[in-house]
């Protein structure tokens, strides 16, 4: 494992900081003005737009002017390595150009933050076997409660990419057509079992239009976020049959503002679980492609300062990696782009304080949870904020996300 590198951004080398000089993580900012592409350092944003019109960060094309990171995820690995290096040389304690650095340094807390990358599409796979268990026992019983199909490849639904929001979005609660089990006919109304999934969601750089292997899916990943899937569990029961998740899955899907990349999580690098049944020959991986990033959920009730964890997972703990889900992707010969988001799908654990969804912490609604503030939940009420959290962990530094949060409120009428 590597150490803490230091940094003359004095903030960056404080261990409980998430942005230190080994992350370098990609976002987009504002502070009034027109948006334009950062990188966290400590508790400041670097405007690299400013260093690449002065001539201080030169990558052979201008790749950082748009309010996006888009041109430089298609540039390639080549492009992205030289920009981390640069970086890396010029927020140390014996970088160059000081004076032009300085001056590039933004407060993070006067700044706005944006959606990092354009979202081109949006998958969700199901790839965690503690949810799919978890899930399908409720539904089904836990003799059958994993699909047949599911230990054999990543199972997925293609999403709403235009749903994509950033941290700290507001989130408006879904209506939909909804089904009592006492009724024999449906009626429309808003959501009563709204519900979140933690998940980690990767970002497609390179792209493709063949089938790729595990390596090669690995190798065209840029990077990482935090991905919140918000679930209307009562509108998802009564239109899953026979397609699967739709309307209930395209209120809003909300990312962390920042992209972390594969260099600054390759010390974190873990392998996928042992497999229960022998995968085919094109999902087999060549290495560990999985992370150890340890993941948290907290939960703030609507006219509440208190703020309590209710969930704590790793993100270890998916039976497929990214990698194996975008070569599986792929394998049709589907065309992925640039900018591609590929949600994990919903990250939990063996215990149930280790779930990612609330349906599974409150055991389908059978078993409200306890707050520190003393309330008690099942599903989001309105006002509510939840937030998704995750950092990988060395001895002396973190690589952090910042929050993935939203609040809820009422339908809009």
């Amino acid at each position: 494992m590597t150490s803490r590198l230091e940094s003359f951004v004095s903030s960056a080398n404080a261990e409980d900081t998430d942005f230190p000089l080994n992350n370098l993580p990609y976002g987009v900012f504002s502070t009034g003005g027109a948006r334009r592409c950062g990188v966290a350092i400590g508790d400041s944003i670097l405007d690299v737009a400013q260093l690449e019109n002065s001539g201080v960060i030169s990558l052979g094309d201008q790749v950082l002017q748009n309010a996006a990171w888009n041109e430089l995820m298609a540039a390639g690995r080549p492009v992205w390595d030289k920009l981390r290096e640069q970086l890396t040389s010029l927020l140390s304690t014996d970088g160059e150009h000081r004076d032009a650095v300085g001056n590039a340094l933004v407060p993070m807390a006067g700044a706005k933050l944006h959606l990092p990358f354009e979202v081109s599409e949006f998958t969700d796979f199901y790839s965690s076997r503690h949810h799919a268990f978890n899930v399908g026992s409720m539904f089904r019983g836990p003799e059958n409660a994993l699909p047949p199909n599911w230990l054999h490849m990543p199972i997925g639904y293609n999403g709403r990419a235009s749903s994509v929001v950033v941290s700290g979005t507001e989130i408006i609660r879904p209506q939909g057509q909804l089904k009592d089990p006492e009724s024999e006919v449906p009626h429309f109304g808003p959501c009563e079992r709204f519900d979140i999934e933690l998940e980690m969601g990767a970002i497609v750089g390179t792209p493709s239009d063949k089938p790729v292997s595990v390596q090669q899916a690995y190798d065209n990943l840029f990077g990482y976020v935090l991905l919140n899937d918000w679930s209307a569990r009562d509108i998802q029961t009564w239109e899953y049959q026979p397609l699967g998740p739709f309307q209930a899955k395209a209120t809003a899907t909300t990312i962390s503002p920042w992209i972390v990349t594969k260099a600054a999580l390759e010390p974190f690098r873990v392998s996928t679980p042992e497999r229960e049944k022998p995968l085919l020959e094109y999902l087999h991986e060549p290495g560990p492609m999985l992370y150890d990033i340890d993941l948290h959920v907290t939960y703030m009730p609507c006219g509440s300062s208190t703020i309590s964890v209710i969930s704590q997972t790793n993100y270890r703990e998916l039976y497929y990696s990214s990698a194996q889900q975008l070569a599986h992707h792929t394998s049709s010969g589907c065309p992925m782009r640039t900018g591609d988001l590929l949600g994990s799908g919903t990250i939990s654990g063996p215990a149930r304080n280790s779930s990612g969804s609330l349906l599974e912490l409150c055991l389908g609604g059978k078993e409200p949870f306890t707050l520190d503030s003393g309330e008690t939940r099942c599903f989001i009420e309105d006002g509510d904020t939840v937030g998704l959290h995750g950092a990988a962990k060395a001895s002396n530094y973190r690589i952090g996300f910042g929050p993935c949060a939203g609040r809820v409120v009422g339908s809009a009428k």
